[in-house]
């Protein structure tokens, strides 16, 4: 009834308990609800806990679930682990881990320890995992299992099916076994609720899937999960140049992916890595973030060197001084907008060549419609605020243009960011704040200078 019990509580709720438990000094009880706990929940609470708490419960947790739990963590919680434990516990831990998950972790180890664990293994691992680990990083290869159910085209239904149950149980995800030939070339796949319900003297050419789509073993992993979307595959085979069937990618794999994906979208536009630790070293953390600040400290002083150019206008009129802020605002918010959808666009392989022109276009158009429809509304509140028509004149002209600008930079500051490599969920949002703020003071200042003086 305990177990019951605790296996219904939320993973806040298991924190909760866990982080008073061991305030209490109770490290028996900890240990006991971690070996009840599944390991995405151990893992959850590894993640959410800070440094030092984290490696006592690491300590507490059976071996047999170590390797379990390292495939839940991201990388930053991971390496912290693995880095204090030995390369024969490592490689006790990794016993029996999915290919893809155990070449991802030995990627992230230093050569000595990453060859201590490669001895550490029997033979066939070791192959397996070398293999593994010569596809690069981010490809279909490196997310390719080889536990494959590979069969021949002239056998009988009735014969696979008493393979399998010799066999006595199937590869996780397992919703296809895939047909290939004497040189292991890739000719079809069947799926398992076929074999279960057609007649069991039909040959497996009979009934395989002749049009059945293939991932090629370098394509890159965001397109391997734009490709699982697309077409609600819970598997799909991975091939080479020559058709031969290497392995195959499962959903769990690529949800990975989407995950990892979307946080370094997310975590990018703040000028973050995506495997950041939330409770890792202060020191360590404040390195990573300086970087980014740095960089936008200097983007800020670029601003402010355009406001120094006009510090005689400045100096006669304070309500110049009041009202300029807020024509760079609008212009940042309507750019990110913007930034945010390109972007999105990119990722979802939406956006190429034949249509980027197009976009950029009607960007351009929504963002000078909003410039007209902003422009006049901030012409009537300053005119009835201030009284002042040419007040009311400069700031909407200098509204009108900042927000034509915006929707220009936010649709082809990513575009051309995506043609020079560099990822534009880093480096859009800083260099569109940029562009605003820049043009947004020049045009509100250059026109008051003009109109004014």
């Amino acid at each position: 009834m305990a177990l019951d019990v605790l296996d219904t509580q939320t993973s806040e709720e298991q924190l909760l308990q866990v982080n008073q438990a061991l305030s209490s000094g109770m490290f028996v009880h900890v240990r006991q609800m971690l070996h009840h706990m599944a390991c995405a929940d151990v893992a959850f609470l590894l993640e959410s806990s800070p440094t030092k708490t984290r490696m006592v419960l690491w300590q507490m947790v059976d071996h047999d679930q170590q390797g379990e739990i390292l495939e839940e963590l991201p990388e930053d919680v991971k390496d912290s682990l693995i880095s204090q434990m030995s390369a024969e516990s490592l490689a006790s831990a990794t016993a029996g881990m999915d290919t893809d998950d155990l070449a991802y972790i030995l990627r992230s180890l230093p050569d000595s320890v990453y060859q201590e664990v490669l001895q550490s293994m029997d033979t066939q691992d070791r192959h397996r995992v070398e293999q593994a680990l010569s596809y690069p990083d981010d490809t279909a290869g490196s997310l390719m299992n080889t536990d494959t159910v590979a069969i021949r085209p002239d056998i009988s239904v009735d014969v696979i099916l008493r393979y399998l149950r010799i066999r006595g149980e199937l590869p996780e995800a397992t919703d296809t076994l895939y047909v290939v030939d004497k040189r292991d070339k890739l000719l079809g796949g069947v799926a398992i609720t076929t074999l279960l319900t057609c007649d069991p003297n039909i040959t497996i050419k009979k009934l395989m899937n002749q049009e059945l789509e293939a991932i090629p073993v370098d394509m890159e992993d965001s397109k391997v999960s734009m490709l699982f979307e697309r077409h609600d595959w819970v598997s799909a085979p991975v091939i080479d140049n020559d058709g031969k069937l290497l392995g195959r990618i499962t959903i769990d794999d690529v949800v990975d992916v989407i995950r990892e994906d979307a946080e370094h979208s997310m975590l990018s536009m703040a000028g973050m890595e995506d495997d950041v630790d939330t409770f890792g070293p202060v020191f360590k953390s404040t390195l990573r973030r300086s970087l980014w600040l740095t960089v936008n400290l200097f983007a800020a002083l670029l601003a402010a060197s355009v406001s120094s150019m006009f510090e005689g206008t400045l100096e006669q009129f304070a309500t110049i001084a009041i009202l300029m802020t807020i024509v760079p605002s609008m212009g940042g918010v309507a750019g990110n907008q913007t930034l945010a959808l390109v972007i999105r666009g990119l990722a979802l392989g939406h956006i190429g060549d034949s249509n980027a022109r197009w976009l950029i276009g009607k960007e351009l158009a929504i963002g000078f419609l909003n410039g007209l429809i902003w422009a006049l509304l901030i012409f009537v509140v300053v005119w009835l605020w201030k009284g002042e028509v040419s007040f009311a004149i400069l700031i909407s002209g200098a509204m009108l243009v900042n927000l034509t600008v915006a929707g220009l930079a936010g649709a082809a500051i990513p575009l051309l960011l995506k043609k020079l490599n560099i990822d534009p969920a880093l480096a859009g949002g800083m260099a569109l704040t940029t562009i605003t703020d820049v043009i947004g003071l020049f045009a509100f200042l250059g026109l008051a200078t003009l109109v004014l003086l």
